[in-house]
Protein backbone atom coordinates (compact mmCIF):
# COMPACT_ATOMS: atom_id res chain seq x y z
CA UNK A 1 0.00 0.00 0.00
CA UNK A 2 2.87 2.53 0.41
CA UNK A 3 1.52 3.91 3.80
CA UNK A 4 4.04 1.68 6.34
CA UNK A 5 6.45 4.90 6.94
CA UNK A 6 10.34 4.80 7.69
CA UNK A 7 13.74 6.17 8.53
CA UNK A 8 16.70 5.95 6.37
CA UNK A 9 20.37 6.58 7.01
CA UNK A 10 23.11 7.37 4.88
CA UNK A 11 26.06 5.37 5.80
CA UNK A 12 28.77 7.62 5.80
CA UNK A 13 26.35 9.17 8.14
CA UNK A 14 26.37 5.76 10.07
CA UNK A 15 30.02 5.14 10.20
CA UNK A 16 30.27 9.05 11.18
CA UNK A 17 28.28 8.47 14.32
CA UNK A 18 30.92 4.97 15.02
CA UNK A 19 33.69 7.44 14.96
CA UNK A 20 32.23 9.90 17.49
CA UNK A 21 31.27 7.23 20.20
CA UNK A 22 34.92 5.96 19.99
CA UNK A 23 36.82 9.50 19.93
CA UNK A 24 33.94 10.77 22.89
CA UNK A 25 34.29 7.79 24.85
CA UNK A 26 30.73 7.61 25.00
CA UNK A 27 29.54 5.39 27.70
CA UNK A 28 28.32 1.92 26.98
CA UNK A 29 24.43 2.63 27.03
CA UNK A 30 22.36 2.03 24.05
CA UNK A 31 22.30 4.57 21.38
CA UNK A 32 20.17 5.25 18.42
CA UNK A 33 21.95 6.52 15.30
CA UNK A 34 18.99 7.74 12.59
CA UNK A 35 17.66 10.94 10.99
CA UNK A 36 14.60 11.08 13.76
CA UNK A 37 12.96 11.34 9.93
CA UNK A 38 10.89 9.13 8.49
CA UNK A 39 8.46 8.88 5.20
CA UNK A 40 6.35 6.71 3.82
CA UNK A 41 7.08 3.74 1.47
CA UNK A 42 5.36 5.65 -1.46
CA UNK A 43 6.92 8.73 -0.61
CA UNK A 44 10.48 6.99 -0.80
CA UNK A 45 9.59 5.32 -4.26
CA UNK A 46 8.17 8.25 -5.77
CA UNK A 47 11.29 10.31 -4.21
CA UNK A 48 13.43 7.54 -6.27
CA UNK A 49 11.31 7.97 -9.48
CA UNK A 50 12.23 11.61 -9.08
CA UNK A 51 15.61 11.22 -8.73
CA UNK A 52 16.32 8.44 -11.55
CA UNK A 53 14.06 10.47 -13.78
CA UNK A 54 11.46 7.64 -13.96
CA UNK A 55 7.76 8.17 -15.02
CA UNK A 56 6.23 4.82 -14.46
CA UNK A 57 3.60 4.22 -12.66
CA UNK A 58 4.06 2.52 -8.93
CA UNK A 59 1.91 -0.23 -8.73
CA UNK A 60 1.54 -1.92 -4.96
CA UNK A 61 1.16 -5.89 -4.37
CA UNK A 62 -2.10 -5.42 -2.04
CA UNK A 63 -1.70 -9.46 -1.61
CA UNK A 64 1.44 -8.55 0.18
CA UNK A 65 1.62 -7.20 4.12
CA UNK A 66 2.74 -4.02 5.29
CA UNK A 67 4.52 -4.45 8.44
CA UNK A 68 4.94 -3.22 10.97
CA UNK A 69 3.39 0.69 10.60
CA UNK A 70 6.48 2.84 11.73
CA UNK A 71 10.06 2.31 11.97
CA UNK A 72 11.42 5.64 13.44
CA UNK A 73 14.24 5.97 15.99
CA UNK A 74 14.49 8.33 19.22
CA UNK A 75 17.75 10.13 18.04
CA UNK A 76 17.32 12.50 21.33
CA UNK A 77 20.40 11.14 22.76
CA UNK A 78 22.97 11.26 20.36
CA UNK A 79 21.73 14.69 19.04
CA UNK A 80 22.37 15.86 22.91
CA UNK A 81 25.96 14.49 23.12
CA UNK A 82 26.73 16.44 19.74
CA UNK A 83 25.91 14.43 16.69
CA UNK A 84 23.84 14.47 14.18
CA UNK A 85 23.32 13.06 10.59
CA UNK A 86 24.67 15.00 7.66
CA UNK A 87 23.24 13.68 4.63
CA UNK A 88 19.61 14.04 4.08
CA UNK A 89 17.84 11.39 2.24
CA UNK A 90 17.39 12.71 -1.01
CA UNK A 91 21.09 14.10 -1.09
CA UNK A 92 21.68 10.34 0.03
CA UNK A 93 20.07 8.81 -2.36
CA UNK A 94 20.93 11.02 -5.40
CA UNK A 95 24.76 10.31 -4.43
CA UNK A 96 24.29 6.45 -4.27
CA UNK A 97 22.25 6.62 -7.92
CA UNK A 98 25.34 8.64 -9.42
CA UNK A 99 27.80 6.42 -7.46
CA UNK A 100 25.89 3.87 -9.41
CA UNK A 101 25.99 5.49 -12.72
CA UNK A 102 29.31 5.89 -12.70
CA UNK A 103 30.63 2.14 -11.91
CA UNK A 104 27.88 -0.02 -13.48
CA UNK A 105 30.21 -1.65 -15.59
CA UNK A 106 32.28 -2.97 -12.54
CA UNK A 107 29.81 -5.15 -11.69
CA UNK A 108 29.26 -8.38 -12.50
CA UNK A 109 26.16 -9.79 -14.45
CA UNK A 110 23.99 -11.87 -12.38
CA UNK A 111 22.57 -15.09 -13.72
CA UNK A 112 19.09 -16.44 -12.15
CA UNK A 113 18.76 -20.04 -12.54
Amino acid sequence: SGTPMREFLFVDDMAASVIFALENKLPEHLYNVGTGVDLTIKELAELIQKIVGHAGEIIWDSEKPDGTPRKLMDVSKMHELGWKHKVDLENGIARTYQWFLENINNFKEVKMS
